[in-house]
C-alpha cells in the first residue's frame, strides 16, 4: 500500500486512489461493523423491543454520524493515523489507544471467525470448528496476494453489496409492519430503560473500538488525505454509517416480521437463524449462513487491518511487513477460536463493552488535535466550529456510554 502524498496535495484520485478505494474505505467501516455481533444484538433487541426499536436505531444512525464525522475529518485532513496524531499532541496517548485498539480487535477477532464457521454450519452444514479455520484462511490470502489494497476494497464493496441484498429479500418476505415501524422510529410508544440500553449498546457496536478508524486508515494509505479531500473523505465517513444503517433496518425489518406474526425467537439457540427460516423457510436459512459468513469474514478482515494499521508505524520494519502482521493477528485469533470449547458468546460481549471504553478515549484525543491549531497538524485547515460542537456533545455521550460499558463488563466477571 502507497504512502500517503503530502498533505494539502490533491490527488489524482482516478489516478492514485479512484472511486474503488472511496468506496472501499467506506465499506470497510460498514462490514465491519456488520459482524456477528450486529446480527445477534439487531435481533435480540428487536425481539425484545418490537417496533421500538426503531427508535434506537434512528438516534444510533445520528450519533455515529457525529462522531464518525470528527474522526475522518481529524485523521484525514491531517494525513496520518489516529495513533500517531495521539502521541504528537499527549505523548505516549498513541500507545495506549493502539493497545486498547488492537486488544480489543482480536476479541472480536475471535467471535468473527466464530462467525464464519456458524455461517458455513448454517449454510452447508460444516463443522464450525472447519468452517472457521477455512475462513481464516481465505481471510489471510487477502494479505499475501500482490495488490492486497486493491483486492480488499473490491472484496469489501461485494461483500456489503450481497449481505445487503440477501437480507433486503428476507425483509420482503417477512412482510413487518412498515408503517409502524416509521412511526415509533420518531415517536415511540414507551422510552424505558431497556430502549435506552439498546441505543447506547449499537453505537459503541457501529462506531466503537477499532471500527470507525477501518475507513480512515484505509483512506490514509491510499493517500485520500489533507485539506484538498475534505469533500470525499465527509462523503465516505457520511456514506459508511448510512450504509451500516440500512444494513441494521433492512435486519429489523426482517426480524420485526416474524415477531410481529406471533412467532418467539428469544428461546431459540440461534435466533437469528430462527427468524430468517421463519421469514423463508430453507432458503431463508441458507440466505442466513451467507450472510453470517459474509459478515464475519468482512469483519475479520476488517480487525485484522485496522488494528495492526494501529502498531505499523511505530517501526520501519512493522511497516514493511504489515502483511504478515496482519496474517499473525488472524492466525492468532484463529488458533484461540479453535482451542475454546464454545462459541465464545462473552468474549463477544465483552468486545462490545471495551469498544464503549476505547470510543471516548480516541474520539476525545481526536477532537484536542483539532483544537490544536497552533501545532499545524491539520496543515492550516479551519476545522468548522459546528462540527466540533457537535463532536463535543458527541463525546460527552460516549462517556456515558463507557460508563454503561464498565458496567456491562462487571457483570460478567462477578
Amino acid at each position: 500500500m502507497s504512502e500517503p502524498p503530502k498533505a494539502g496535495i490533491r490527488p489524482n484520485l482516478k489516478r492514485t486512489a479512484g472511486s474503488s478505494v472511496l468506496l472501499g474505505a467506506m465499506f470497510l467501516m460498514a462490514t465491519s461493523a456488520i459482524g456477528p455481533g450486529f446480527i445477534t444484538q439487531t435481533t435480540n433487541f428487536t425481539a425484545q423491543l418490537g417496533a421500538t426499536f426503531a427508535f434506537a436505531i434512528m438516534v444510533s444512525v445520528l450519533v455515529d454520524i457525529a462522531v464518525q464525522l470528527n474522526i475522518w475529518r481529524v485523521v484525514g485532513v491531517a494525513g496520518t493515523r489516529a495513533q500517531d496524531l495521539a502521541n504528537k499532541v499527549l505523548p505516549g496517548a498513541g500507545y495506549l489507544l493502539a493497545a486498547l485498539i488492537v486488544f480489543g480487535g482480536l476479541v472480536f477477532n475471535v467471535g468473527n471467525i466464530a462467525g464464519t464457521g456458524l455461517g458455513l454450519d448454517a449454510l452447508a452444514g460444516i463443522d464450525v470448528k472447519i468452517g472457521g479455520a477455512v475462513s481464516a484462511a481465505i481471510a489471510i490470502a487477502l494479505f499475501m496476494v500482490k495488490r492486497a489494497g486493491v483486492a480488499m476494497d473490491r472484496i469489501m464493496v461485494v461483500l456489503g453489496v450481497l449481505m445487503i441484498a440477501m437480507t433486503l429479500y428476507v425483509a420482503f418476505a417477512s412482510s413487518p409492519p412498515v408503517g409502524e415501524a416509521l412511526r415509533q422510529a420518531v415517536w415511540p410508544d414507551e422510552l424505558g430503560t431497556d430502549l435506552f440500553l439498546a441505543t447506547v449498546t449499537i453505537i459503541g457496536g457501529t462506531v466503537g473500538g477499532y471500527i470507525t478508524y477501518a475507513g480512515a486508515h484505509r483512506l490514509v494509505d491510499a493517500g485520500v488525505s489533507g485539506p484538498a479531500n475534505v469533500k470525499e473523505i465527509t462523503r465516505a465517513s457520511v456514506t459508511g454509517i448510512i450504509v451500516t444503517g440500512v444494513m441494521r433496518v433492512l435486519l429489523f425489518l426482517a426480524v420485526l416480521g416474524v415477531v410481529a406474526g406471533g412467532v418467539s425467537i428469544l428461546d431459540s439457540p440461534n435466533p437469528p437463524a430462527e427468524a430468517f427460516s421463519q421469514a423463508a423457510g430453507e432458503v431463508g436459512l441458507r440466505l442466513f449462513g451467507v450472510i453470517l459468513w459474509a459478515a464475519g469474514i468482512s469483519s475479520v478482515i476488517g480487525a485484522s487491518y485496522t488494528s495492526i494499521s494501529f502498531v505499523a508505524t511505530f517501526s520501519p520494519r512493522l511497516e514493511r511487513n504489515r502483511g504478515w502482521l496482519v496474517a499473525a493477528f488472524i492466525s492468532i485469533s484463529a488458533v484461540i477460536y479453535l482451542l475454546l470449547d464454545q462459541t465464545p458468546t462473552t468474549l463477544l460481549v465483552l468486545a462490545g463493552a471495551l469498544n464503549g471504553l476505547i470510543l471516548p478515549v480516541g474520539l476525545g484525543i481526536m477532537l484536542w488535535v483539532a483544537l490544536r491549531r497552533s501545532r499545524d497538524l491539520l496543515h492550516g485547515y479551519q476545522y468548522p466550529k459546528w462540527l466540533l460542537v457537535v463532536g463535543v456533545v458527541a463525546w460527552l455521550l460516549t462517556i456515558f456510554i463507557a460508563y454503561q460499558a464498565l458496567g456491562g463488563i462487571s457483570s460478567l466477571w462477578s
